[in-house]
C-alpha cells in the first residue's frame, strides 16, 4: 500500500481563490472602470458647455499726455474702464446633443467590452498558471509517495543484504535509486516553488508558503455562437462609433448660432462718467463655407478605418472556426492518452505491489523491483503531463464563451 504524503500545514487554496483576487487586484481593469467613469463625467460636460456661460471682464486702460507727449488722445481717449457682466449661450439641435451622447455612449460600450476581454485574458493567463503549479504539484505529490515507500523498503532490504538474501552490489543498486528519488523530489519541490510564486505574482499577492493546491476542476463550458460573444461584439461596436463620429463630422459643419448679452459699466471717464452704465447683446450667426477640402479628408480616413475593421472582423471569424475545430480536436486525443495511460497504470501499480512482496521475500531480484517503479514514475507522468494539458486545452476553449 502506498504511503501519503504529509501535507503541510498551510491553508489549501483553490483556482476561484485566485481568479477571485487576480481580477481584484488588477490595475488594467482599475483603468478601464475609471476611464468609463471619466467618459460620463464628459457626457456631463458637454450638457454644460451648451448652458449659458457666463463671465467677468475687467479691462481698465490709462495713457497719459504729459507735456503734449503722449499717444494720439483720439485714439486711445486715454482712458478706459471696462467693468462688464458676459453671457455667451450657443443653441445646438436636439439631434446633434443626442450624437454627442450617443458617441460617448458607443466608447463606454466599446470600454466595457475592452474590459471584458481584458478580464478573459486576465483569467486565462491566471488559470495557466495554476494549472501549471497543479502539475508541478501533482508530480511532487506522487514522486514523494515513491519516495516513502522505497525509505520503508530500505530498512527490510538492508536487513536481507546482511542475511546474504542480496548481494551487496543489488542493495547499493537500490540505494542509488532512492537517493535519485529524493533529488526527484527537491528539484520537483523546488518547480512547484517556481510555479507557485509566478502564480501568485500574476495575482498581485505576495506568499512565500509552500501551500498544496486543489484541483482545477475546470469544466468544459457551452460556447454561445460566436456572433453573440463579447469578441464579436467589438467589431459592432466600433462599426456603431465610426457611423457616429461620420455624423458629428457632418453636424461639425452646419450653421451655428450664439447669443452674447454684456452688462456693466463701459467709460472713459470724460465726459458724464456716472452715466456709462449700458447693456448690450449680440446674435452671431457662423455658416462653414470652405475648409481646404477638410471635411473630405475626414471622411476618407472614416472609409478606410471601416475597411479595415471588416478586414478584422472576417479575419476573426475565420480564425475563431479553425481554432475551435483544432483544440476540440486535441482535447479528444488527450482524453484518449489519458484513459489509456489510466488502464496501463492498474497494471503496472499491480505489478509493482506483486514485486514489492516478492521483495520482501527474497523472491524478485531488486533490479526487476526498480523497473517496475520506473515504469510506474513514468505512468504517472504521462497522466499528469496529459491531464495538464487537457486542462489548458479546455482552458483555451473556454476563452471564447463569453
Amino acid at each position: 500500500m502506498l504511503v501519503q504524503p504529509v501535507w503541510l500545514s498551510a491553508q489549501q487554496k483553490n483556482l476561484d481563490y485566485f481568479l477571485q483576487q487576480g481580477i481584484q487586484n488588477s490595475p488594467l481593469l482599475k483603468e478601464v472602470n475609471n476611464s468609463i467613469l471619466l467618459n460620463k463625467i464628459d457626457s456631463l460636460r458637454i450638457l454644460a458647455q451648451y448652458k449659458p456661460q457666463v463671465s467677468g471682464i475687467s479691462n481698465n486702460y490709462y495713457a497719459p499726455v504729459i507735456n503734449g507727449y503722449g499717444y494720439d488722445e483720439i485714439i486711445t481717449n486715454i482712458r478706459n474702464f471696462n467693468e462688464q457682466v458676459s453671457a455667451t449661450k450657443t443653441f445646438v439641435g436636439k439631434r446633434n446633443l443626442n450624437i454627442q451622447f450617443n458617441g460617448i455612449q458607443l466608447l463606454n460600450d466599446s470600454l466595457s467590452i475592452a474590459g471584458k476581454i481584458t478580464e478573459q485574458d486576465l483569467r486565462r493567463t491566471i488559470i495557466a498558471a495554476y494549472i501549471a503549479a497543479y502539475g508541478s504539484w501533482r508530480q511532487y505529490n506522487f514522486n514523494n509517495e515513491v519516495y516513502n515507500l522505497l525509505s520503508e523498503e530500505d530498512t527490510i532490504l538492508k536487513k536481507l543484504t546482511q542475511a546474504s538474501v542480496y548481494r551487496q552490489t543489488d542493495y547499493l543498486t537500490f540505494l542509488v535509486t532512492l537517493q535519485q528519488q529524493h533529488l526527484t523530489i527537491t528539484l520537483a519541490k523546488q518547480q512547484y516553488q517556481n510555479d507557485y510564486a509566478t502564480l501568485n505574482y500574476l495575482c498581485g499577492l505576495v506568499d512565500t508558503a509552500f501551500t498544496p493546491l486543489d484541483s482545477p476542476r475546470i469544466a468544459l463550458q457551452q460556447l454561445p455562437e460566436y456572433t453573440n460573444s463579447i469578441f464579436y461584439r467589438k467589431f459592432t461596436t466600433d462599426s456603431l462609433l465610426l457611423k457616429n463620429a461620420s455624423e458629428q463630422v457632418a453636424f461639425a459643419y452646419k450653421p451655428k448660432l450664439s447669443f452674447t448679452a454684456d452688462g456693466g459699466y463701459v467709460s472713459s471717464l470724460t465726459y458724464t462718467p456716472y452715466k456709462n452704465f449700458g447693456l448690450g447683446a449680440a446674435l452671431n450667426l457662423t455658416i462653414p463655407i470652405y475648409d481646404g477640402n477638410q471635411r473630405k479628408l475626414q471622411y476618407q480616413r472614416l472609409n478606410i478605418l471601416e475597411q479595415t475593421r471588416t478586414s478584422n472582423r472576417d479575419f476573426y471569424s475565420s480564425q475563431y472556426r479553425q481554432q475551435i475545430a483544432q483544440l476540440s480536436q486535441q482535447l479528444q486525443i488527450t482524453s484518449q492518452i489519458i484513459n489509456e495511460t489510466n488502464d496501463q497504470l492498474k497494471y503496472v501499480h499491480t505489478l509493482m505491489d506483486a514485486n514489492r512482496r516478492l521483495l520482501i521475500t527474497g523472491d524478485v531480484r531488486i533490479a526487476d523491483y526498480i523497473i517496475a517503479i520506473s515504469n510506474y514514475l513514468n505512468a504517472q507522468n504521462t497522466i499528469t503531463q496529459n491531464i495538464v494539458k487537457q486542462f489548458q486545452i479546455v482552458t483555451q476553449i473556454n476563452y471564447w464563451n463569453k
